[in-house]
């Protein structure tokens, strides 16, 4: 059985970096400087410009040495069954998933990445690497026939991850959010990845990467508390697999 090889980052940016700024040195550490060619699977962005968006991720990915070219509604299936590399961008998760389902590929992308294909997700590509897409933080703008994501990693992924409550404001934090999740799904963990950090998932081998540290969600042994951990950058997490 091949290696499964998985990163997810939380954000195409970091601060005021400029679109992949940060990513990319991130990306090249993951892939090498080999020329490869990847599937780059648009689909999140809600507007359809799908040139657009190669055209500004290969901008951002300029100077690597990899051939990209994006997986489009009537091309799917041959781009991604020719990848090296399956790179999923950000934008809204449900968009995404809907469209993963609708075109059928949500098994042929499962079968090239166990078959040894590197998989590569920022922001919503992030979130579907994960069990469902049940801790995002998009609008439900469609409907997909299921929140079951991907599934390579065997808990939730909430990407931009970020607890602030401004003063006066009676919404739900991140964090109640997210607990309220695991409340409801007591057998899973989260893990939360502040806009910075990855996780590189090699094999049976699962590390954070990245500039920031992640952070770990769970319910205590009494299934009432939730238990928040922070996880530094390096750190290891292959006891989550």
């Amino acid at each position: 059985m091949s290696v499964l090889r998985v990163l997810v980052l939380s954000s195409s940016r970091v601060g005021n970096s400029a679109y992949l700024e940060t990513a990319a040195p991130v990306i090249k550490n993951f892939l090498g400087e080999t020329p490869v060619n990847i599937a780059f699977i648009p689909f999140a962005a809600a507007d359809n410009n799908y040139e657009s968006y190669l055209t500004k991720t290969k901008e951002g990915l300029a100077g690597l040495p990899y051939n990209i070219a994006v997986v489009k509604p009537e091309n799917a299936r041959s781009v991604i069954e020719q990848a090296d590399v399956i790179m999923v961008g950000g934008g809204n998760t449900f968009k995404l998933l809907h469209d993963l389902y609708l075109l059928e590929l949500t098994d042929l992308i499962r079968e090239k990445i166990h078959a040894g294909t590197s998989y590569i997700g920022w922001s919503a590509g992030a979130n579907i690497a994960g069990l469902t897409i049940g801790t995002t933080n998009d609008m439900p703008v469609l409907e997909p026939k299921s929140f079951k994501a991907l599934g390579f990693f065997p808990f939730q992924i909430n990407p931009h991850y970020i607890n602030v409550k401004p003063e006066g404001h009676n919404g739900e934090t991140r964090d109640e959010r997210l607990s309220e999740y695991l409340k409801v799904n007591p057998q899973v963990s989260i893990v939360g990845l502040p806009e910075g950090t990855a996780l590189h998932l090699e094999g049976k081998i699962l590390t954070v990467a990245g500039q920031v540290p992640a952070v770990v969600f769970h319910l205590a042994v009494n299934k009432t508390d939730v238990i928040k951990e922070t996880i530094a950058i390096d750190s290891d997490l292959s006891h989550l697999l």
